[in-house]
């Protein structure tokens, strides 16, 4: 009851604007947030921000725009992002509750089914996770035909809501795209799975119709760019092809080839060979290099990596970003010097990062406000970690934290307070210690890895 009487404000709202303009491609996309984390919501085309807007006194919002280019947005609440696909003349609305994002967010208006088809075949996607993973015991046949059908039944869904709801072209070949590229992400993966799960030495010997829906594959589709298992599945997809290719080519070099410089080089070919859509090509780049250089190997192979990066994707519009994260791993390598950063400790004196425990082996842990759940996560493991080593110190410290809600952390689970120290500029931490979150990536140097977010260095 409470839902419909919310929707039917909502809408009233819409049918105004609506009333008061001539323009058929205007598109309105409103909403209201249950317990919202932030004021502000983004809509997004791809990477780029097209409006935003503060949240009202009743946690509503309403984005009006005169039309848009129809396809696939994101909308952003921190520090959740949500698909919406809108089409010019919708009046489309939403409402949700952070505490269960994406099982109490539900869309209704004009442009409603697409957008709840959409989110019904990601919830029933995200339920067979557990279930697809326990396919990667059984022979290929039994796999595949497994896994065809639940494609087909996600297939027949959308064919079935085609007939009811007459989808247009365009928006139907985006979601049929997205339950086949999903499924044939599992296809990528089920010969390393497999060969985890059953112990064996190689990789299962495969039938020659496995990997046939890879003459179907579409490798410069710019309406899919941003679709999540279209993009999953190329990461996928060009890390089977590396391995395969080297496997082939490379002799006793595969060895070595996991993580390391002769495996991503590979891939960076591969991209280079294969994609010519700019925004693909230049995220797929991006990706290998942030994987690669956020996995510890020397400065010689890190320095002959980015120069073939650099080769290869040319101008790559995350040239920067790749940058400033090279020269702060060069700058952490283990015989560097740790940076001269200021820090705070409780009692507010300044506290230079290199004399920290000075001469003691010294692991150092981030955690931030922001991300309470993973901040009590990383403490549990933190006290796990010193009985196991008990001959190093352990030091937190807070970023993106206000001072008085970091006292108040410390404070109230008890942490040591002579082992927390904080600092309000994140910006520079992050560069100078790599503290990278690229979707909850992680780094260490030359130390132990806790947890995405939370990089571990050891100084002697």
């Amino acid at each position: 009851m409470n839902r419909l009487l919310h929707f039917t404000f909502i809408g009233l709202l819409l049918v105004g604007c609506q009333g008061t303009e001539e323009n058929s491609n205007r598109v309105f996309f409103a909403g209201e947030i249950v317990n919202p984390t932030d004021r502000q919501v983004v809509l997004y085309k791809g990477e780029k921000a097209i409006d935003s807007i503060e949240l009202d006194e009743n946690n509503r919002f309403v984005f009006s725009l005169d039309s848009v280019q129809e396809g696939l947005h994101h909308f952003y609440h921190h520090p959740e992002l949500q698909y919406v696909y809108l089409e010019n003349g919708d009046s489309l609305q939403t409402r949700l509750n952070t505490v269960d994002f994406d099982e109490s967010l539900v869309f209704s208006g004009k442009g409603e089914e697409i957008n709840n088809l959409l989110l019904e075949i990601f919830l029933d996607t995200e339920q067979e996770e557990d279930l697809v993973y326990s396919f990667y015991d059984l022979e290929p046949a039994v796999f595949s035909l497994k896994l065809d059908s639940l494609r087909n039944n996600k297939l027949n869904l959308l064919d079935k809501s085609m007939t009811e709801f007459e989808f247009s072209n365009k928006a139907y070949e985006m979601v049929k795209a997205g339950i086949v590229y999903n499924s044939n992400i599992s296809r990528e993966a089920y010969p390393f799975y497999h060969r985890r799960r059953s112990g064996e030495n190689e990789l299962h010997e495969l039938p020659d119709y496995f990997y046939k829906y890879r003459e179907n594959v579409d490798y410069n589709n710019q309406e899919l760019t941003y679709l999540r298992p279209y993009y999953n599945f190329m990461k996928f997809h060009f890390g089977n092809l590396a391995y395969t290719t080297c496997k082939k080519n490379c002799g006793n070099n595969l060895k070595v080839a996991s993580k390391k410089l002769h495996f991503n080089k590979h891939q960076l070919k591969l991209i280079d060979s294969l994609i010519s859509q700019k925004e693909l090509r230049d995220n797929l780049f991006r990706n290998v290099a942030i994987d690669y250089l956020l996995k510890h190997d020397s400065e010689e192979n890190t320095k002959n990596f980015i120069e073939d990066f650099h080769k290869l994707s040319k101008n790559n519009k995350h040239n920067k970003e790749i940058n400033n994260l090279y020269e702060g791993i060069i700058s952490m390598q283990p015989t560097k010097a740790l940076p001269a950063l200021t820090f705070y400790n409780y009692d507010g004196d300044d506290v230079i990062l290199s004399e920290v425990n000075k001469g003691e082996q010294v692991v150092f842990y981030f955690w931030s406000y922001e991300e309470l759940g993973h901040f009590k996560n990383v403490i549990k493991q933190v006290a796990k970690l010193k009985a196991e080593h008990p001959s190093y110190h352990f030091v937190g410290i807070s970023l993106r934290t206000d001072e008085k809600r970091w006292r108040g952390l410390v404070d109230a689970y008890g942490l040591d307070k002579n082992e927390q120290l904080w600092i309000n500029d994140y910006n520079k931490v992050a560069r100078a210690l790599v503290v990278y979150d690229p979707n909850k990536s992680i780094i260490a140097k030359d130390g132990i890895i806790i947890d995405a977010f939370a990089n571990i260095y050891k100084s002697f």
